[in-house]
């Protein structure tokens, strides 16, 4: 049987005034990671972009408010009671937005937000990153999603992603949604101007059938 892919695209709004920014509540080991942090936050200032995430006043989720806030920007926080309560809130945020779960800290973030970045982080990074694509792929949401690959960070996973494709557990247009930059500056541009190539909505209608 042939199976005939009709390939569309949609317009995203260019007009994005808030980013989620997922990244990790440690620094890492490398200097670099806190250094593009802070240069993220500052370019989202001077683009007159809000960021929005997960509030805490550690690792690279500070630094990238430290970035927004020391630039004169906006930054919102999403933080469950329960982080609240062991006192890791940014006490200098724009906003701050306290939440019962981390489930519903995700769910608001992601309604916030207009486009997503990901930076170096681990369990909860890699949590959320995979909840914005599952999302986009089954049209709960259509919003673009980059990782920020400092420091060659995330070449282990999109390996990983490809290595999906190849054994067509995933596909090769979900796939190429996902926007990877080593530069602030290109990402936020590509963001800005990224439009999404979608399958045909029968797509789920080929797996049933295979």
């Amino acid at each position: 049987m042939i199976l005939f892919v009709i390939f569309v695209t949609r317009q995203v709004d260019t007009d994005m005034r808030n980013i989620g920014v997922f990244c990790g509540s440690s620094m890492g080991r490398e200097t670099i990671y806190r250094e593009q942090a802070a240069g993220l936050g500052e370019q989202l200032a001077r683009r007159r972009i809000s960021l929005i995430f997960g509030g805490a006043n550690i690792g690279l989720m500070k630094m990238v408010a430290d970035g927004v806030l020391k630039n004169g920007g906006k930054a919102i926080g999403v933080m469950p009671q329960i982080l609240v309560d062991k006192e890791i809130l940014h006490q200098s945020l724009s906003e701050v937005v306290i939440v019962d779960s981390m489930h519903e800290r995700k769910a608001k973030i992601a309604s916030l937000s207009d486009a997503f970045i990901a930076l170096p982080g681990g369990f909860g990074t890699l949590d959320e990153l995979a909840e914005i694509l599952s999302w986009n792929q089954l049209e709960v949401i259509s919003k673009p999603m980059a990782l920020f690959n400092i420091n060659h960070y995330f070449d282990h996973l999109i390996r990983y992603l490809d290595h999906c494709v190849e054994e067509k557990f995933l596909r090769t247009e979900h796939r190429n949604n996902i926007l990877v930059e080593e530069n602030v500056h290109v990402l936020l541009d590509r963001l800005m101007t990224f439009v999404p190539v979608q399958v045909h909505s029968k797509w789920v209608d080929e797996l049933k059938a295979m």
